[in-house]
This record gives structure tokens, sequence and C-alpha cells, in this order.
């Protein structure tokens, strides 16, 4: 993708000028609290739940498992962490084994200098289906984490038992110009630098300003949870590996054409706000997917697990239990 340079200026000048703005509010500042590390994420686990590491070519990722029965595993987009599912996997846990990873380069996962296309996101994820899961496992991706679970289900099919996706858009149907009314921030995001140094101090401000940009319910992500996210990402090289799941994108479109003529025979779910990507997920998934569910809720945005939780799990154990 080319970014115009005109349509990039405008979009960093707006991120500066609400990062400013932001910053008097807050004084800048993002405290890790008085817990030590080991701690605080233990006091973060659901009760029951175990954070365990796991190596995929050298690499330490990081998961939280919880509850028993057939597996689940989730995966979260930006800006947030394992976290992000917190509660849905309280709620899972009551029937199946739930895991949620950090992604690679987010959260307590290793960073790593590449790998940040869906390609090997996937194959770090179908590691862990044959480590922890028994090489089989439903999968849900929610934003990047739902690119990654596509790409993971046309590449591992028989590791894929049924698929839901969550308000995300198929690698390539993204549509990446302002100019035609397209998001500004994946230009923003994929420009190299330029968007560490201005969120640089100021990660908490962005990535808040970022989820309720993008939220239907402007408080349905807690101002914990926001704190917890960006703890993550404001140490150092986080929000570089959060800008380079952008950064990928075109190699991801690049790849998923490759993959044109594959089908997706598992059941598959696509869960989408209207105030998110409405109806776009369906329509890409439609011409691949051989048993596709489509939902819709009416008064979400992105965040659907967050916006609208008890609509969003009674869909998935159905579905799951189908």
């Amino acid at each position: 993708m080319t970014i115009d340079r005109r349509v990039f200026l405008a979009a960093a000048g707006a991120a500066a000028a609400q990062g400013f703005a932001r910053a008097q509010e807050s004084g800048g500042r993002l405290s890790d609290g008085l817990l030590p590390e080991r701690l605080l994420s233990e006091r973060l686990l659901p009760e029951g739940a175990q954070s365990r590491f796991f190596e995929v070519d050298g690499l330490r990722l990081h998961h939280v498992a919880l509850g028993a029965g057939p597996p689940v595993v989730l995966l979260h987009g930006w800006p947030q962490t394992w976290f992000a599912w917190r509660a849905t996997m309280e709620r899972l846990s009551r029937r199946f084994t739930v895991i949620a990873p950090d992604l690679r380069g987010l959260g307590s996962s290793e960073r790593s200098p590449s790998g940040y296309d869906k390609r090997s996101i996937a194959e770090d994820i179908a590691a862990l289906i044959d480590r922890v899961a028994g090489g089989r496992a439903h999968v849900i991706g929610h934003d990047m984490g739902g690119k990654a679970a596509y790409v993971l289900a046309l590449l591992h099919p028989a590791k894929v038992a049924r698929l839901i996706l969550v308000d995300c858009l198929v690698p390539g149907t993204e549509n990446m110009d302002a100019r035609r009314g397209g998001a500004w921030h994946y230009g923003f995001h994929m420009a190299r630098e330029i968007p560490e140094l201005l969120t640089q101090g100021r990660e908490r401000d962005y990535i808040a300003a970022q989820i309720r940009a993008w939220s239907f319910r402007k408080d349905a992500v807690s101002e914990a949870a926001i704190t917890e996210f960006a703890r993550h990402y404001a140490r150092p090289g986080g929000m570089t590996a959060g800008f380079d799941y952008y950064r990928a994108l075109p190699e991801d479109a690049r790849f998923v054409q490759q993959l044109a003529d594959r089908r997706l025979d598992m059941p598959a779910l696509a869960i989408a706000g209207r105030h998110g990507v409405g109806a776009r997920l369906a329509e890409a998934l439609r011409p691949q997917a051989s048993a596709l569910s489509s939902i819709i809720v009416e008064e979400s945005g992105h965040f659907v697990a967050d916006e609208a939780p008890e609509i969003f799990w009674r869909e998935v154990e159905r579905f799951l239990a189908a």
C-alpha cells in the first residue's frame, strides 16, 4: 500500500493533537501500581486459571487456560491482550477448556523483530493447538486475532473444529484509503517510526481513544481493562509490535489471495457489530465457507464481546453446541 503524504500528515496531526490533549488531563503517566509483576498478573487471572508459557521456534509465548471440556482457543486483537477475554473465559469455562494466548509480541508473549504477518501468527496458534489442545480446537478470533484465525482455518483446517470470527475483516478486504471512506488509522499505524514517536508516553491515552472511537457503547471496555492493555503496550517495543500487525497487512492480503481457491469446510460463524464491520465480514466469507452462519449485533460496535456480552456468549454457546 502506498500512503499518500497528505493523508498521512493529516492523520498524524490529529493523533498528535489528541495525544497532547489527553496527556494534559492524565499527566501523561502510566503506572503499573505497587504490585510486583508476578503478583499483579496472578491477581488478574480468573479464579482457577493457569498462566503458562510455551516456545515456538525459540519464541516464548504466553497463554491463560481455564475450565474443562472441549478446547476453545480465543485470539484477541489490537490494542488488547488475553485479558480482553477474561469475562468470556469465565462464562465458557463452564463447558469448555478455554485457552487465551497473548499473540506474538503482545501482552506477556515475547517480542520478535518480524513475524507479524497473519501466516506466522497462524502457525504460532497451530503449535499452541498441537501442544495444549490435543491437535484440534474451536477457534474464536477478534480483530487481528480474527485475521489470524481465518488464515489458520485455511492452512490447517484439520486443527479447527468450528470457526468464529468476531468483527474483523478478511485480509485484503480492508478499506485503507481515508480519502475514500477508509479508516485513517491504517495509514498512521503502517508508517514507520512516526506512530511510535507520537504515542510515546501517551500509550494509554492513545489506546483509550482508539477503543472509544471504535465502540458503540463507549463505556463497555472498562478503564481497568484499558490500563491493563496499556501496561503491556507501554513497555519497550510494545507499540511497535502492535503497529507491526498493521504494517503486515499488505503482505497478508497478497498471501490470502494465493489461498482464494481454498474452502472453509468447518462450520463457521461471523459475529459483527452493526456499528462495526456490519455485513462485510459475512459477505467476504460466503464464497469460501461451506457452512456459514452470520449474526449482526445491533447495539454494538467493534468490541462485541464487551459491548453485548450476553448476546455474544449466548450465540457462541449455541453455535459450539450445535
